[in-house]
C-alpha cells in the first residue's frame, strides 16, 4: 500500500521574492512529469477547490504557451498563462507565469523532478521579479490542493480498478 501524502507539501520562502514547494509522489518521474504537463491530466488537477475548468491548453516546447482557466463558485474567472522557457522531459520545465487577476505581476515558475526508489520529488518554485508582485501571493492552500489532486490522479492511473487507499 502506498502512503497517503495528502497535505504533505513543504512550503518555504528562501528569500523575499521566491516561494518553493516540495512534494513527494509515489510514482515514476515519467508519470509525474506527464501528469504535470499533459492537458488531459492538468485539467483534472489545476482547479484547487473543485472549480470548473473551462480552458486547459499546453504547447510543451520552448516558446510554446500554456493557458489554464477555471471558474469559482461565485463566477470569478481565474486565468493563468505563460510561455515555456525550458523543457527537459522528464525532469524540468521553466515558464513565465501570469495570473490575469494580477496583470502587473511577473514571475518565473520552475518545476524540477527527481526520482529515488520509486518516489518522485517535485520542487516547484515561483520567483517574482519584484517585491510588489511577491506581495500579492499571501497563501499557498490552492497550490497545495493542486498537488493533493495530482496525488489522487496518479493513484488512479497506477490502479485504474480503484484500489485507492487513505
Amino acid at each position: 500500500m502506498t502512503p497517503n501524502r495528502r497535505g504533505s507539501a513543504v512550503v518555504t520562502f528562501p528569500n523575499d521574492l521566491e516561494i518553493v514547494v516540495t512534494r513527494e509522489f509515489d510514482a515514476t518521474i515519467e508519470l509525474v512529469f506527464d501528469v504535470l504537463t499533459n492537458p488531459e491530466h492538468v485539467s483534472k488537477t489545476v482547479a484547487p477547490f473543485g472549480e470548473e475548468v473551462t480552458e486547459c491548453s499546453i504547447d510543451l516546447r520552448v516558446g510554446g504557451n500554456y493557458h489554464f482557466v477555471f471558474v469559482t463558485d461565485d463566477g470569478t474567472e481565474c486565468s493563468f498563462r505563460g510561455t515555456f522557457l525550458e523543457v527537459k522531459p522528464p525532469t524540468r520545465t521553466v515558464e513565465t507565469w501570469l495570473f490575469e487577476g494580477w496583470p502587473d505581476v511577473q514571475a518565473v515558475e520552475t518545476q524540477d523532478l527527481q526520482e529515488a526508489n520509486g518516489v518522485t520529488t517535485l520542487t516547484w518554485k515561483l520567483a517574482f521579479v519584484d517585491q510588489a508582485g511577491r506581495d500579492h501571493w499571501t497563501k499557498t492552500d490552492g497550490l497545495e490542493a493542486n498537488f493533493d489532486h495530482t496525488e489522487v490522479l496518479l493513484k488512479s492511473l497506477l490502479d485504474p480498478n480503484g484500489g485507492l487507499s487513505g
